[in-house]
C-alpha cells in the first residue's frame, strides 16, 4: 500500500467520522459518570484526537504549501472546505463532524461547571477534566486541511506583476 492509497479520500473521511463518534461517546460518558476512570478515559481520548489533529494539520499545511506554487489555495478552502475545491458530500460530512466535535466539546465542558465533585482537588474546578474536549475540534480542522491539500481541486495560481521581482 503506497501513500496515496493510505490517504485516500474515503479513509480520511472515515477517520473523521469514527474519531467524532468515539469522542462524542467518550465525552458524554465522562460527563454523565464523572468519576476517576471515566474522566481519565475522556482526557486520554481528547488528547489523542488533538495530537492526531495537530499532526494532520501540519501535514496538510506542508502539502498545501507545496501545491501553492502551482495552485491558488485559500485558508477557507483548506480548513473549512468552502468553495468549489471540495465535493459537496465530502464537504457536508467533514464540516458536520467538525460541528459535532465543537458542540459536544462545549456542551460537555459546560455541563459540570458547578457540580460538586468529591474527588476534586483543592483549586480544581469540578468539571475541569471535561474542558480538555475543547481541544478536539483541532482533529476536525486538521483532517479538513489534510483532505483538501491532498484531494482538493484548485484552480491554477494567478500570476501577479510583482511575482517575478520576488524570485
Amino acid at each position: 500500500m503506497n501513500g496515496a492509497e493510505f490517504l485516500s479520500s474515503r479513509r480520511i473521511v472515515r477517520l473523521d467520522v469514527i474519531g467524532t463518534a468515539v469522542f462524542s461517546a467518550s465525552a458524554v460518558l465522562a460527563a454523565i459518570v464523572f468519576d476517576g476512570p471515566a474522566k481519565v478515559q475522556g482526557v486520554v481520548v481528547d488528547l489523542a484526537l488533538f495530537a492526531v489533529g495537530v499532526a494532520a494539520f501540519l501535514w496538510g499545511y506542508w502539502v498545501a504549501v507545496q501545491r501553492s506554487r502551482q495552485d491558488e489555495l485559500s485558508v477557507a478552502e483548506l480548513y473549512f472546505l468552502l468553495g468549489p475545491a471540495v465535493p459537496r458530500d465530502v464537504k457536508r460530512t467533514m464540516n458536520l463532524c467538525l460541528l459535532v466535535q465543537t458542540v459536544v466539546a462545549v456542551g460537555t465542558a459546560m455541563s459540570r461547571l458547578s457540580t460538586p465533585s468529591p474527588t476534586a482537588t483543592s483549586g480544581s474546578s469540578p468539571g475541569s477534566s471535561l474542558a480538555f474536549g475543547v481541544l478536539v475540534p483541532m482533529f476536525g480542522l486538521g483532517l479538513n486541511g489534510l483532505w483538501a491539500a491532498i484531494h482538493g481541486t484548485f484552480g491554477p495560481r494567478r500570476r501577479r506583476s510583482d511575482d517575478d521581482e520576488i524570485g
